[in-house]
């Protein structure tokens, strides 16, 4: 746990006490500058009625209280007071200004005061019913009821919805019988279904479905204008007998008898070509020039530039920025291809993924010589070449002061001009304590990796034309040395070699089908007598090993322009290691008559387990300055064959500043297991097979400091969760698992956070404190609220744990 010296302490009191003092005044009446026809626009209501679920009132007052709708917002509040308004007052009015101020009175962190204007209410009503009948509600109405109470105006909104019209015959009128049939069969996937309310938002974006569909199949010159929708909401049942019209009120009856929403028809309709009689014509792709070396304002037909022509493109540029063979290769076009504007998506897309390019811009322009064609342009802008970085870090954490590290970066991002990345890193790293006399070194680190990665799937056997973007195949070799000072050295190296592509938008794959990593232990003598060979666990551990064998890991994240307001982000990686670690062992045992096997003639053994992990995330944005972040993880692992524990290095942890911020890094459980011991002095780390684990937290915007360049934000989290034994461990009573036991096992923690946000990284400052310990002796299902002490300093520093680290937990 990290102690602030005394001074640091007082600073913050004061400037806890001085934020106080602030929102103190801040509460007062910010209506005292106004003039006597002015009142402040303090607050508006949604008083939402008609015959629709609960849950529909909730989104319509949602959506109409934003912005382009609701055009007059009030001034917010923060902390349950208009501090932003009051600031601006103590600029503009107050005439506020020294050191202090200047920091404080930056343009973010003030509001200018919002005077109610009745002309801008009216406008908002219009808008709000235009909405509304947008939304299928054509006879719902609006009317706003301002109340002034001292000099403040509260605005309230009564919204009348009826009921919306749902959707009910879908029929279509498109004259060109290729483009019908193009149509119906992709019918199925037709936002515009029976029974789904009427909404203009999916006739819009039916209209952008039909229009990618119809261009995906070679119509080139095809305008969304052409297609049209004509809504029907007459209710024939009236005009079944002129003669008797009070049958037609009896249809009616009949008709709507049982339906909760009256219905609608909708008739989508597909034009022909304005400006000819003929149908719409497919194109298809003809030649294709690449520029691979294009100047931003050069000329196409530039005379300097040298042409070869290949078997698919005609390459003209002034030097040979990639390969021939690889460029043609990674265009994703062929003569004689039908046009798609998919195609075109995943043209431009492949070879921004090759990385040796800055701007890709793809153009068709019309072959004058023969009809229907397009001849491409791709117009390339290249990157540099090579590229080198230097980052340092500091850090703190619950069982360090100060941690420091520094890395180097190297990158070539076209070596021998084939689009293949080679890359370097070299990093060192100590961790400090602090003593009484000085510091003393707990641990460092130093290690380096080499990687080459190639633009493609490399693999022994040809693959056809893949649209699959982003593929990467990956060759790494890397090798670390951590030393716990006084406790144990590991040295490692590992090898990897596998793919990484995305298979759609949002979903990606990493498979490694070959991964290797040796891990060698040596222990401090003092350390394995006091501490690990008193824990068989512990002793099997810290065995140097083999860990070889396949990973693949799944991801999915939609967190782009058409999910604002909500997105998810889930990986799932599964680990194997010893199958074929096996079978090469089994091999030298043939080959040397059973005399010799891998682990023998390396003395080292090899690791058999099976590994499973999930992380599962929700983000939720709840306005412009406020979200909430939500995770679940899980993991287990399982060891096989004669291998007893997993190996140290993949042994799971808990506590810290990524994990449950209430405890220590790496010193929560196994279950209900608390290590009391002296060597809990010594060496505080605890592991297990599976952990689990739950985290929420809520982030807002507090102030915008220094201009404007840094935002500080601030959260409030609950983490909860633990780890476990999967068989029993005599040594460590209550580590398993146990399902009748898990509610017991489960730590929880709360606290706040501060981050202080410079746009290319994030410092963040936790304050945690435990809710529930699965080791409390005094509750047995370890609620810790009865033991909280707050007045007690003793007690804050051992149970508020301060954790500094740099980025977002999740």
């Amino acid at each position: 746990m990290m102690q602030l010296p005394p001074n640091s302490r007082n600073f913050l009191l004061r400037y806890l006490l001085l934020v106080a003092v602030i929102l103190a005044f801040s509460s007062c009446s910010n209506t005292k500058y106004l003039q006597k026809d002015q009142t402040l626009y303090v607050s508006s209501t949604f008083n939402v009625k008609g015959d629709i679920l609960n849950s529909e009132k909730q989104d319509i007052r949602s959506s109409l209280s934003s912005k382009s709708l609701m055009i007059q917002q009030p001034n917010k509040k923060l902390l349950g007071t208009r501090i932003k308004v009051w600031l601006y007052n103590q600029k503009y009015n107050e005439k506020k200004s020294n050191w202090f101020w200047n920091i404080v009175l930056s343009k973010r962190n003030m509001e200018e005061p919002v005077m109610y204007d009745s002309s801008k209410t009216k406008d908002a009503i219009t808008r709000m019913t235009s909405y509304l009948h947008n939304q299928g509600f054509f006879y719902a109405t609006v009317d706003a009821a301002p109340k002034v109470k001292r000099n403040k105006t509260t605005l309230t909104y009564t919204v009348s919805t009826g009921r919306n019209f749902v959707l009910d015959k879908i029929s279509y009128a498109v004259p060109d019988s290729a483009l019908m049939a193009l149509v119906r069969e992709n019918e199925k996937l037709s936002l515009l279904k029976k029974g789904v309310a009427f909404k203009s938002a999916t006739v819009s974006a039916e209209r952008e479905r039909l229009t990618r569909i119809i261009k995906d199949a070679g119509y080139y010159k095809f305008n969304r204008d052409a297609i049209e929708f004509e809504v029907d909401t007459l209710n024939k049942a009236l005009f079944r007998n002129s003669l008797n019209p009070f049958e037609g009120f009896v249809n009616i009856f009949n008709e709507n008898k049982g339906r909760e929403k009256p219905t609608m028809d909708i008739e989508v309709r597909i034009k022909n070509p304005e400006d000819s009689i003929s149908l719409w014509e497919k194109y298809h792709i003809g030649k294709i020039y690449a520029y691979p070396d294009f100047p931003l304002n050069a000329a196409p037909q530039d005379s300097t530039f040298n042409q070869d022509i290949r078997k698919y493109i005609t390459i003209r540029s002034h030097q040979e920025i990639l390969k021939p063979r690889i460029l043609s290769r990674s265009i994703l076009l062929r003569p004689g291809d039908t046009y798609s504007l998919q195609q075109y998506n995943n043209a431009v897309n492949k070879l921004y993924d090759l990385g040796v390019w800055q701007f890709v811009t793809l153009q068709y322009k019309e072959n004058k010589d023969t009809s229907n064609t397009l001849d491409a342009y791709l117009f390339l802008t290249p990157r540099r070449r090579q590229e080198l970085g230097l980052n340092f870090e500091a850090s703190t954490s619950s069982d360090y002061a100060l941690g420091s590290g520094v890395s180097l970066n190297y990158r070539h991002i076209n070596l021998n001009r084939s689009a293949v990345q080679l890359g370097m890193n070299l990093n060192a790293g100590v961790e400090l304590v602090s003593q009484s006399n000085g510091w003393d070194l707990q641990a460092r680190q130093f290690g380096g990796e080499v990687s080459l990665t190639w633009p493609r799937f490399a693999v022994p056997f040809r693959l056809k034309h893949t649209a699959r973007s982003n593929v990467k195949t990956r060759l790494s070799l890397g090798a670390n040395y951590l030393s716990r000072v006084e406790k144990f050295d590991i040295n490692s190296v590992n090898i990897s070699f596998g793919y990484d592509w995305n298979e759609t938008a949002y979903k990606r794959w990493i498979v490694k089908p070959f991964t290797f990593n040796y891990v060698g232990v040596t222990l401090n003598e003092d350390f394995r007598i006091t501490t690990v060979d008193k824990n068989p666990y512990l002793k099997r551990s810290f065995e140097p090993a083999l860990i070889g064998g396949e990973n693949i890991s799944f991801i999915f994240s939609n967190n782009d322009l058409l999910h604002q307001r909500q997105y998810t982000y889930f990986r799932i990686t599964a680990e194997e290691s010893g199958l074929w670690l096996n079978g090469v062992s089994s091999l030298i045992n043939t080959v040397s008559g059973k005399k010799t096997n891998l682990e023998t003639l390396t003395k080292v053994s090899i690791s058999n387990f099976v590994k499973l992990e999930a992380d599962y995330r929700h983000f939720w944005k709840l306005g412009i300055h406020s979200a909430l972040a939500a995770r679940v993880y899980a993991g287990i692992g399982l060891p096989y064959s004669y291998s007893q524990v997993l190996p140290y290095v993949r042994q799971f942890t808990s506590g810290g500043p990524n994990s449950i911020r209430a405890f220590r890094l790496r010193t929560l459980g196994p279950g209900s297991y608390k290590d009391t011991s002296a060597n809990a002095q010594i060496f505080p780390d605890q592991t297990g097979d599976m952990k689990l684990e739950g985290n929420i937290e809520y982030r807002f915007d507090l102030l915008r400091m220094f201009g404007g360049t840094v935002n500080l934000k601030g959260a409030t989290f609950l983490d909860m969760g633990n780890i476990w034994m999967i068989k029993k461990d005599t040594t460590r009573p209550g580590s398993e698992f146990q399902f009748s036991n898990l509610y017991r096992d489960l730590a929880m923690g709360t606290g706040v956070g501060l981050r202080l946000d410079f746009s290319f990284f994030l410092v963040r400052l936790d304050w945690g404190i435990p809710l529930k310990v699965p080791y409390s002796s005094e509750n047995k299902n370890g609620w810790y609220l009865s033991e909280w002490d707050l007045k007690s300093s003793e007690w804050r520093k051992n149970n508020i744990i301060w954790n500094i680290a740099i980025g977002y937990p999740f």
